[in-house]
């Protein structure tokens, strides 16, 4: 392990402000040696964090938080704010059950105002926790952090234009893509500079009020001051669409240099007369070479030896979205008009392979999930046949899209849910479980769940030779072997029956498979006989599926989704509605506050694992 010696000693934000910034190089190294190695022994996001380390640090040696509040758009890259804001031990167990979490959360730190695990929603709440502020007389300044890829997504454009003049407000534009060029760069840092000296702001506001002052000529050479500086800002900045929206504007300037980032953080803590946009550029990946040449195969990454790292360009393991990806890639030859659409996520959902075979018809729309579907609803009216790629959690974003532009009108867009169902690590804000709830009030719309490899293979080739909004929603990561082993019948639904009469089923669909079937021997154990039936098409409900149901005395139905609105509560109104008289039990996940563990641990915390249902089982026979 590297010496952390000065980071040790850091226990909350004041401890940063008594360092010297000779010691606060001192301390954005052992950040970065220690976020290295912490990282690659729990997995977690390493990329952005290595790239907002100095930023961070000169953030708290000027700003004072809470007072001062930092908001982090999409959240993954607040790993140093989590070191400097005393949870460093929780790093032991980052993302694990009872360890501090990946993403901004205020449960966990009074340092943390908002929750942030989607992107371009930092500015929207910035705007409103400063109009708080304002309204109650409240001291301090809102900080919200944007990194360049917020600006592919509309909310961001949308808060914008709702800035107002709100003066203790400050966006920064963490820019990991772009260089500061010598010629413009050198001159822009050099003005930023001398606009954000203390000083500037005195002498701006003792002219201004001399020329309001002065009769007939004052107002005019104002106006022409005003003017003159606009004209130099937008040669040297490029900040008209900033200045417009209401802003003052600052930089480029250098992301990973703490003095001056600490010199104009100070300049707009004392003196800010309008809200700030200050545009900083930093390195993805920071003092990790092989991050700094992939940044993307290092942004979210499980464990890993540092010793012995992969090639980024080899294959990745197999997984539902390789398989996924590898097949669309391959159909996409044989029919010219299908389509790949994926919302900043082409490696995470597979279509990397889709994008190296057919470039010319794949489409990364960036954060912009809304855009994505109506993208798509576009393209399938004009003929082509689109597949939206896009992770649950995501998916929720473009909800509206999705019943107004493509289902209100039918169109052929197939929608390949990656990640859907638990998730480790990521905990609350990325949990895959809303998708079958919100889908299944859509009518002529399908969703198919499939458990293994076989069955994903086998219903896209079905889903794309059908032409009306429909989707499949699959889990991230491996297949498991059990599961594997069912092969792949073709029908809607599956039985898997006790050898003996039996009076109790239970019921489940995508990867709870082997929990129920687990669950299904360890009843046989016990003397109680029970059939699994296991849904691959969760909605509509199959023909004929609730009449199969109809002779039993006990139904047990399980979802790794949230019960209200899940497929569980659709059968049970079907039943209802059928007379049916057996006992009915749905279990299900409530539908917030699920937090970072891995998935065993969260499905035997919420009675989804085999021991829970058997439990179940058994409590029925005994009380019968």
């Amino acid at each position: 392990m590297n010496d952390t010696s000065l980071l040790d000693t850091i226990h909350s934000p004041a401890d940063v402000k008594k360092l010297n910034f000779k010691q606060l190089y001192r301390l954005c190294a052992e950040i970065r040696a220690f976020l290295i190695h912490s990282v690659s022994r729990t997995g977690g996001h390493l990329s952005s964090n290595l790239g907002t380390i100095e930023m961070t640090v000169a953030l708290h040696k000027v700003f004072t938080t809470p007072q001062d509040q930092i908001l982090w758009d999409v959240g993954h890259q607040c790993y140093t704010h989590k070191l400097l804001t005393g949870r460093k031990d929780g790093f032991r167990r980052l993302r694990m059950l009872d360890g501090v979490g990946g993403f901004p959360s205020p449960k966990e730190s009074a340092h943390d105002p908002f929750v942030a695990g989607h992107g371009n929603t930092a500015l929207s709440a910035a705007i409103g926790l400063a109009e708080a502020k304002k309204l109650k007389g409240e001291a301090g300044k809102v900080i919200a952090i944007i990194g360049d890829g917020a600006f592919t997504g509309g909310m961001v454009y949308e808060g914008m234009n709702n800035i107002r003049c709100l003066n203790n407000l400050i966006v920064i534009l963490n820019d990991n893509k772009m260089s500061i060029s010598k010629n413009v760069g050198s001159v822009a840092q050099y003005l930023t500079k001398l606009r954000t000296d203390p000083r500037y702001f005195k002498v701006k506001r003792d002219v201004e009020t001399l020329l309001d002052s002065t009769p007939v000529v004052g107002r005019p050479i104002k106006v022409s001051v005003q003017t003159a500086k606009s004209l130099v800002r937008r040669a040297l900045y490029h900040s008209t669409m900033f200045e417009q929206m209401g802003f003052q504007y600052a930089g480029p300037i250098d992301g990973h240099d703490i003095k001056d980032l600490s010199l104009i953080f100070d300049a707009y803590r004392q003196d800010q007369s309008a809200p700030v946009f200050i545009h900083i550029v930093t390195v993805k990946g920071k003092g990790f070479t092989p991050a700094e040449r992939n940044p993307g195969e290092f942004h979210g990454v499980s464990a890993f030896d540092i010793k012995h790292l992969t090639d980024p360009d080899d294959a990745p393991e197999l997984s539902f979205s390789t398989q996924f990806g590898q097949f669309l890639a391959a159909r996409g030859e044989e029919d010219k008009r299908l389509c790949a659409i994926t919302a900043a996520m082409k490696y995470g959902t597979g279509l990397q392979y889709f994008y190296k075979q057919h470039k010319e018809r794949f489409f990364d729309v960036g954060m912009a999930e809304q855009h994505a579907v109506t993208f798509a609803a576009g393209l399938a009216a004009g003929g082509m046949h689109p597949v939206v790629s896009i992770y649950s959690t995501f998916l929720q974003r473009g909800y509206d899209q999705i019943i107004h532009d493509v289902n209100l009108q039918q169109l052929n867009v197939l929608f390949a849910i990656d990640r859907a169902g638990l998730v480790p690590g990521d905990g609350v804000t990325h949990q895959g479980i809303y998708d079958v709830a919100f889908l299944s009030e859509l009518k002529n719309f399908t969703v198919v769940s499939p458990c293994n490899y076989a069955e994903l293979i086998h219903w896209l080739s079905v889903l794309l030779k059908q032409e009306k909004p429909r989707a499949i929603r699959y889990p991230r990561g491996a297949e498991q072997p059990e599961l594997a082993a069912l092969g792949c019948s073709g029908k809607a639904y599956d039985v898997f029956p006790a050898e003996g009469s039996a009076r109790s089923a239970l019921i489940t669909y995508g990867t709870e498979t082997q929990e129920a079937l687990c669950a299904a021997k360890a009843a046989v154990g016990q003397g109680i006989d029970v059939d699994v039936y296991k849904l691959t098409v969760v909605h509509p409900l199959p023909g004929g599926f609730a009449d199969a149901l109809m002779g039993y005395d006990r139904i047990l139905f399980a979802e790794e989704g949230v019960r209200l609105g899940g497929a569980g509560e659709h059968l049970a109104a079907v039943l209802l509605e059928k007379g049916c008289t057996a006992q009915y039990r749905h279990i299900g996940l409530p539908s917030t506050g699920i937090g970072h563990a891995s998935v065993e641990e969260l499905r035997a915390q919420f009675g989804l694992d085999a021991d829970a249902l058997t439990q179940q089982l058994l409590h029925w026979e005994v009380h019968q």
